[in-house]
């Protein structure tokens, strides 16, 4: 049976629906906006820094080594939104999903080192590469040099992915660990910077 471009639509409308955004509270904050708790940062950290008005910055240092900062936690189910703003250079960031496993994905925000364009949304498997780009059918979502709204869910292998509100992505993923932190990339290998803040995390 020939399944076509309006099915596949209607399809994802409907899932969407079931799975829609989440409500979060000051409970579910993973980032209280002045300290690192609830993070690990890394050894002689010179990357992360806490800005004012509650905004957590990453910016390359020199000779580009990269870093992530990951959370104290382990998750299995769990949405996870933040706000990012995409800074000088080229921007190579992303949330990673339940560790960094080859076997699990990363969800891109801006430059595909690969790709060499924005990904930002889909997500990224190592050893795979994008298997799905999440703004292709949503050209203007993503709003340049401005705070974006990017809200995940992970339920066991399956990802839903909003941006500024709008779903953008729902991807299943074979032989995915189901249970890892959380991680912001700050990518090795590129000068840039990257800010975030409002960052809140709920199990679902």
């Amino acid at each position: 049976m020939k399944i076509t471009a309006f099915a596949l639509t209607l399809a994802f409308f409907v899932s969407s629906l079931t799975f829609g955004q989440t409500k979060f509270s000051k409970k579910d904050k993973l980032f209280d906006g002045k300290t690192f708790a609830q993070w690990v940062v890394p050894e002689n950290n010179i990357w992360w820094n806490i800005e004012p008005k509650g905004i957590l910055s990453a910016t390359s240092d020199p000779t580009e080594t990269g870093s992530t900062l990951w959370s104290e936690e382990k998750f299995t189910d769990f949405a996870v939104r933040l706000e990012f703003l995409m800074g000088e250079g080229t921007v190579d960031s992303g949330i990673f999903i339940r560790g960094e496993s080859p076997t699990n994905p990363q969800i891109q925000i801006g430059i595909s080192g690969s790709l060499k364009r924005d990904m930002t949304a889909s997500p990224y498997v190592p050893k795979q590469g994008y298997p799905v780009e999440a703004l292709k059918n949503h050209p203007g979502v993503l709003k340049d040099k401005a705070w974006n709204v990017l809200e995940v869910h992970a339920r066991g292998n399956r990802y839903w992915v909003w941006l500024n509100g709008v779903a953008v992505l729902d991807y299943t993923l074979d032989n995915a660990d189901l249970e890892g932190p959380v991680g912001l990339q700050l990518h090795p290998g590129k000068t840039m910077d990257v800010r975030f803040k409002n960052i809140y995390l709920k199990a679902l």
